[in-house]
């Protein structure tokens, strides 16, 4: 009833063509950046940020970078664990060789190293597609894998192999280490995936966003069309690999702590990821968000239901998750191949033409 664009009319191109043209929605980010930014930091506590809140966030900026990759540019990729581990060593040797540098330079340089290297083993992507480039980034995310736990180099010779964040801080306010506050870590996160989503969104709008989706949707006829391919995919998989270098960076640093590359960026963290887009929508930077805060809300909601409330052993609500992500993954793919994002499109369409039939 509210919900709708009578009089809403624009009178320049660049009014016609922002990101929420309808002022309703234009409103509500503004609300939820409002809420994110000046509600939630003052009633945040450990449990919280731990459990659902930096998980989220950072997920969120992986997913975004992902997204970019497979679903604007069509470029499947099974090795985000791995570069969310170049993500997170890069930020740790920065850390310990320029301990009086901003965190923020050191997540963004992060970041940068990552692009690199997604370059790097992006270039196979010139020659080979489809089931081959998922096997050719299969063998990135167990080679970075391997590469980090043989070369000591990269942790410092420590003799457990692993690597811990030091206590650094951001305007006297500590952001890494064990005394850092709950309020300091999600403010941190949170700057950074908003950054993130508005990059992510600009990028996908402009040429290089449409140039990456002719290469997905018929890359012959891109090429024809002035497309150049090389310049398309490389520079996918290096927004691609920023992104989710700074969501490895700050999973090491701000959330964690403490690392250790076989556990944590093994090859699980490159398919959860991969879940995420697959559920909340390919090619569209809410599906990211969407993907993330439903794989990181429910493990927690069968925790509390299922062992909480019903008493179910743990080991039964772990294969439980499993088996509700497996589920949805197959009913995504078959029923709606555009996940959570196209669900929540035909709600708003919906919503705009009530209560007149459809």
């Amino acid at each position: 009833m509210f919900y709708r664009e009578a009089g809403d009319f624009k009178t320049s191109y660049i009014d016609d063509n922002q990101t929420f043209p309808i002022k309703f929605d234009r409103y509500r980010y503004y609300v939820v950046l409002a809420v994110a930014f000046g509600i939630i930091p003052f009633l945040i506590n450990d449990y919280w940020a731990n459990a659902l809140l930096l998980p989220f966030l950072i997920y969120a900026i992986a997913a975004i970078g992902l997204n970019i990759l497979v679903g604007y540019c069509g470029q499947v990729s099974l090795g985000t664990g791995g570069f969310m581990a170049v993500g997170a060593y890069a930020c740790y040797k920065l850390m310990t060789a320029f301990p009086d540098v901003s965190m923020f330079i050191h997540v963004i340089l992060a970041g940068g190293i990552t692009a690199i290297v997604g370059v790097l083993f992006g270039l196979p992507s010139l020659r080979i597609k489809g089931f081959y480039l998922a096997v050719a980034t299969l063998a990135a995310q167990f080679f970075l894998v391997w590469l980090f736990n043989r070369v000591p180099w990269f942790y410092n010779y420590s003799a457990s192999g692993q690597i811990n964040a030091p206590e650094r801080d951001v305007f006297g306010i500590i952001i890494t280490g064990p005394n850092a506050p709950a309020w300091a870590t999600y403010l941190f996160c949170l700057i950074f995936l908003s950054v993130s989503a508005i990059i992510a969104r600009n990028l996908t709008r402009g040429t290089t966003g449409r140039s990456w989706m002719a290469i997905r949707d018929m890359d012959i006829a891109a090429e024809i069309i002035g497309v150049n391919p090389l310049k398309a995919k490389l520079t996918a998989f290096a927004v691609s690999s920023f992104f989710v270098g700074i969501a490895g960076a700050l999973f090491f640093a701000v959330y964690l702590g403490a690392v250790e590359v076989g556990e944590v960026f093994g090859i699980q963290k490159s398919f959860l990821v991969l879940f995420m887009i697959i559920i909340g929508g390919l090619g569209s930077i809410f599906g990211s968000f969407a993907g993330a805060a439903f794989l990181v809300l429910l493990p927690v909601v069968l925790k509390v239901v299922g062992a909480d409330w019903l008493g179910w052993p743990t080991d039964i609500v772990a294969h439980l998750q499993l088996v509700i992500v497996g589920a949805l993954i197959i009913m995504f793919l078959i029923l709606e191949p555009h996940g959570l994002a196209q669900l929540w499109r035909v709600a708003k369409e919906k919503l705009r033409l009530w209560p007149f039939p459809h």
